[in-house]
């Protein structure tokens, strides 16, 4: 999609200022880090409240963030049209916004793509960006209706002159500081990781143009069965990687999970919490590859803290469930949750239901292959990995950068 580089100027500040936060003590960034592949480095993130980043993250929080937080590359792409694990954002009509989202009609006007409208939400949950209900002003609209606390975001920012003299730069139908509004926020924030985050020059980008040295022996052959033998090309498919559809695989289950209100017990039940299909229970977006080397652990809640780990479990799901461990993932200790964290693997119905619901098909391959198919997604990874503006040292609110 177009960049707008004055927006994306400010878009960067905005990332990385915590002003955007109900107790300004996060920002995307910090969840979405430069030195972390734009993730953060853990299986379930720390969100609003603990300090640090990446492993090294610490806090007494109420309660992990439920999914693995997506790494960023390459989401400006225009043929994206469905974000988040569950898919829950999506290009529609079908409310007469242009998307269909959490907050269906009520959406705010003048968002510039999906990657926009997808940049409000984590302002607004309570664990990752807004806070609890009684911390402030933010979490307490967001826990009304999540549309009442983006004005009052938008109020923060247009009130530091240094943002508002750079949005009405990036933004000229913006004449006086009133006129600044969340969409500029979310437009300006879209730009920036549209154009911070764009890869398209790696290894396998030069072998597709023709390059015929660009990839090593042992990506070559990895390469070759993963459009062959291994079938990945089947669901990772596309200049992206992705079939953008929803996929069960039966990775296990730990942390709170994304329950719904009558869940009966920490789980989460993936696409079929928005669809309200049984089919779709347990699916999940199929991940982009681009940079995949960059963006561990792996999984929609990182199960996997290494490429070997996620692959294997793609070769025989029912084996590699009932292999796994909990020294797979990434989980920084937590007062209260540590010794809950894995509750979800005793429930004995609920894993039953688990396995029940794949859609792969188990693959045979050799330690050799694995190894191959590895060493092919390595060869997706960017020559510029570290993004063009790259990470500010100071913000306009004054805050500090993590």
């Amino acid at each position: 999609m177009p960049v707008n580089p004055r927006a994306a100027e400010v878009g960067r500040l905005l990332f990385y200022d915590k002003i955007l936060s109900g107790n300004r003590n996060i920002s995307c960034g910090t969840c979405h880090h430069h030195d972390l592949g734009t993730g953060d480095g853990l299986s379930l993130g720390l969100g609003e409240g603990a300090t640090g980043l990446g492993p090294k993250r610490r806090g007494q929080v109420d309660k992990r963030i439920p999914r693995n937080a997506p790494p960023l590359w390459n989401l400006g792409a225009k043929d994206i049209e469905v974000l988040f694990h569950d898919g829950r954002l999506s290009k529609s009509d079908l409310f007469g916004t242009g998307f269909n989202s959490p907050v269906e009609e009520n959406l705010p006007a003048g968002l510039n793509g999906i990657l926009a409208a997808q940049s409000l939400f984590p302002m607004t949950s309570r664990f990752e960006m807004a806070g609890t209900r009684e911390d402030n002003e933010v979490s307490r609209a967001a826990a009304r209706r999540m549309q009442e606390a983006w004005p009052l975001i938008a109020r923060r920012v247009r009130a530091i002159p240094e943002y508002e003299a750079a949005l009405r730069a990036a933004y000229p139908v913006i004449t006086r500081r009133e006129d600044i509004k969340i969409t500029h926020i979310a437009n300006a924030m879209a730009d920036f990781i549209n154009l911070e985050f764009q890869s398209f020059d790696s290894p396998y980008d030069r072998f597709l143009a023709g390059d015929p040295n660009a990839l090593t022996p042992a990506q070559t052959r990895g390469h070759d069965l993963f459009f062959g033998g291994a079938n990945c090309a089947a669901c990772h498919s596309g200049r992206l990687l992705s079939d953008f559809d929803f996929h069960a695989l039966a990775l296990p289950q730990f942390g709170p999970g994304r329950t719904r209100l009558f869940d009966p017990a920490a789980r989460d039940v993936g696409r079929m919490a928005e669809t309200d299909r049984i089919e779709d229970a347990y699916r999940f977006r199929t991940p982009m590859l681009r940079n995949v080397a960059l963006t561990a652990p792996y999984g929609h809640n990182g199960a996997y803290a290494t490429l070997e780990g996620i692959v294997r479990h793609h070769l025989d799901p029912i084996a590699a469930l009932a292999d796994w461990s909990p020294d797979q993932v990434v989980l920084p200790p937590v007062k209260g949750l540590s010794d809950i964290d894995f509750i979800a693997l005793q429930d004995t119905r609920e894993q039953a239901r688990l396995r029940a619901r794949i859609d792969i098909e188990p693959r045979d391959l050799t330690d050799a292959q694995v190894a191959d198919l590895v060493a092919f997604l390595h060869a997706l990874t960017g020559e510029n990995t570290k993004g063009r503006l790259g990470r500010p040292h100071v913000v306009p609110s004054g805050l500090k950068v993590d």
